[in-house]
């Protein structure tokens, strides 16, 4: 998968009609079991993201399995075969800290990904919105391992950092310079 697929290419096998039992992407799969509580113990990360561009639109986490094969997979395959899947969507605070809570399945390793949706619009744009992996890996033109983008989580709250990263030029991609 390339961040083509990220930018909202078509998956084989999901266009078209709906085949019975079928579980259609939506925006809303995975967020259910996603939301964290106002007294949330646990097993749940709490993920500070910096680097921001601006404060515009939206943040989404999405949490996957910790293996290449699942990773950036489509959600609803992944909710079809009964997989770890989890988003989360928060409006762009206008200041102070940008957190964001994520309840998890269990303790264990899992792969995130972070998008910074600047319009609004639930799809990568490759030009405008940024995107980060725990573990901040250095990014090209094709997804990062899922090793590179995973986390360990414990039975309680994690606490994670990533670094949202933003195309710059023509064929640059990274983190912005003297961002927090």
């Amino acid at each position: 998968m390339t961040l083509a697929v990220l930018a909202g290419a078509q998956v084989p096998g999901l266009a078209g009609a709906q085949v019975p039992g079928e579980i259609v992407p939506s925006p809303e799969l995975g967020k259910a079991a996603a939301q964290c509580r106002a007294d949330e113990a646990g097993p749940a990360v709490i993920v500070t993201v910096i680097g921001l561009k601006d404060r515009k639109g939206l943040l989404r986490a999405e949490l996957y399995p910790d293996n290449d094969a699942d990773f950036l997979e489509d959600d609803a395959i992944l909710v079809r075969a009964g997989k770890t899947f989890r988003r989360a969507d928060m409006a762009m605070p206008q200041s102070g800290p940008v957190q964001l809570c994520l309840r998890l399945p269990s303790a264990g390793s899992f792969a995130m990904s972070i998008l910074h949706d600047r319009d609004s619009n639930l799809k990568f744009g490759l030009s405008s919105d940024g995107i980060g992996f725990p573990g901040n890996p250095k990014l090209g033109w094709s997804k990062p391992k899922a090793a590179s983008a995973s986390f360990a989580a414990g039975p309680g709250l994690s606490f994670i950092t990533v670094r949202l990263n933003y195309r710059r030029g023509l064929l640059r991609f990274g983190p912005l310079k003297d961002r927090a």
